[in-house]
Order: structure tokens, then sequence, then C-alpha cells
């Protein structure tokens, strides 16, 4: 009985450090849990020190936690990899012992947010391991020749790692010289150098949101698009998060409701099949798309 109480509270740990938020309920129904039970486990953790934050009915294990970055250091896949390889399993045809022990696996995984060793571009590998040991010891670094997309300038930066953004492609860091949380790209860092020093700025360490775009940012921008055969398709295709924030609105039609970090990632989306796309409730986003197209319409000016 103990080891059963146990396994479902490092679950629902688990599942508080997740990209994804969920309800009381939810969480109850993925447990196999009553909603009240859910709730006593969270007033537990809070008397453990952890910090339980809610926010639209929904909670989630804040980064300031004890131990949060030993949490979720335990993933082995991404979101994104772990829904492939669920409808990869769910395409085997039968219903063998080996399909349902996959999916088993799977689930867990899944629910969990246990990501193994990163699939790395060329020339990134050791760049990673330091990254990964850096925060893991809790010490400072400096990434050499970084290459900044906003000033286009390269430089040394002298940062304090904490957490990689869920593709694994970028990492939040703290940098002391400006006193702010900043989203830095592995692919533009020349070398990482961990240093003797230890982070001395923890308590300002604050991460942001990741959508299904794989953008990150503090940010949270609601859009809401309907969506033909064609689009809806493709969106699933090339964004299989996406689909869990789709419902069908008729035979033909599909409606797709969710949070960016910023526009960009969606608007490159929307440009490429705009016959096959309508923008709902959204006067910031359908102004954006204006904005976009107005710029490509005079530079193909005759």
């Amino acid at each position: 009985m103990e080891l059963h109480k146990f396994e479902r509270q490092l679950r629902l740990m688990m599942m508080l450090t997740q990209n994804r938020n969920y309800t009381l309920e939810e969480l109850g129904k993925r447990l196999d849990m009553s909603a009240r039970n859910v709730y006593r486990y969270i007033e537990a953790f809070k008397m453990a020190g952890f910090v339980v934050r809610k926010r639209d009915k929904c909670y989630y294990l804040d980064k300031s936690s004890p131990y949060f970055k030993d949490i979720t250091s335990l993933v082995h896949f991404t979101e994104e990899e772990a829904y492939v390889l669920k409808r990869a399993i769910e395409s085997i045809d039968g219903n063998t012992s080996m399909k349902q022990e996959l999916k088993q696996k799977l689930y867990k995984v899944y629910d969990y947010k246990i990501l193994s060793d990163i699939v790395v571009r060329n020339g990134m590998g050791d760049n990673v391991h330091f990254l990964y040991e850096a925060i893991k010891e809790k010490k400072q670094v400096v990434f050499h020749q970084y290459k900044s997309s906003n000033s286009h300038a390269v430089s040394n930066r002298v940062v304090e790692p904490f957490a990689f953004t869920p593709n694994n492609s970028e990492i939040w860091c703290y940098e002391p010289s400006s006193g702010k949380n900043k989203l830095f790209k592995v692919s533009r860092i020349g070398r990482v150098e961990m240093l003797a020093t230890s982070w001395e700025n923890e308590e300002f360490h604050q991460g942001g949101y990741t959508d299904v775009f794989h953008n990150s940012s503090d940010k949270r921008l609601p859009i809401k698009l309907r969506l033909g055969m064609s689009a809806a398709n493709l969106l699933a295709e090339e964004y299989p998060l996406a689909e869990q924030f789709m419902k069908k609105d008729d035979d033909n039609h599909w409606l797709f409701e969710t949070e960016v970090c910023r526009y960009e990632g969606v608007a490159r989306f929307v440009m490429g099949l705009m016959e096959d796309i309508d923008v709902l409730d959204s006067q910031e986003f359908n102004a954006f798309l204006q904005e976009k197209l107005q710029k490509i319409a005079n530079k193909i000016k005759v």
C-alpha cells in the first residue's frame, strides 16, 4: 500500500513539472484517484517545501522548488518525440503483448517527461555535456564566441544556465551583467567553459513556456484558427503536439486554439496556407499578418 502511494506521489510530482499544466480533475483521472486525494498530495508537497503554483485552475511545480531541476533532468524523450513514438506504436497491426508493453512503457515516459540522451547536431555534444554538468553542479559558465541574433555581435557571455527547453535546442540562463533571464540557442555557442564560480542569483532564475511551434518565452499569446483539411493535416504532421489543441468543427474543418510565445512561428504556417485558414478572435495576430504581408508586397512590387 505504501509503495503504491509513493508511486502515485512520484507520478504526480513528475506531471507537475511538465510543460503542460493540469487541473485537479485531470490529474486525478491520469492517476486514477479522486481530485480530493490529489489536492491532499499537493498540500503535502507544500509542507515539504515545494512551491506549487495555481493558474487558471491548473497546478504546476515552480522552478524555485528544491530538486526541481533534478526531477526534470530525469526525462528521456521530449513531449513531441514521445507523441510521435506513440503514434508509431499505435500503427502496429494487431494487439500483441509486445505492442501493449511498448505502449505501457511509453505512457510512463510521456507522463513523466522522461528524456533520454539528447540527439545533438555535429559539434554540439561537448557543449551540451558541459551545460548539463553546470546545471547539475550549479556553476556559472562562459559562452565563448556566442553569435547573437539580435545584435549580430560575437562575444563571450558569462551566465548561469538552469533549464533546457523541451526540444533541447535552447537553454534558459540568468545573465548577471544584464540582470535578466535569457534564452540562448545552443547552436550559436562556440564553446562552453564551466567556471569554478557557483550560482549567485538562483532566486532570480525563471524560465518560460514553450509552444507547439518550438518557440520559448515568458509571454503567452492566445491564437484561434479555423483550418481546412489540408491545413489541419499539415499542422498535425509538421507539429505533432498541435494535435492535442485541435477539435473537429465540421466534416472538412478543424478549430485550433492554443497559446504561442510569439507570432512568428504560427505566422509562417498561416501565410503558407492562407486560402485554407481563417484567423478567429485575434485582432493583434491579424494586424501582425497584415504587416508581414505588406512588407512582402512591397518587396515584389515591379
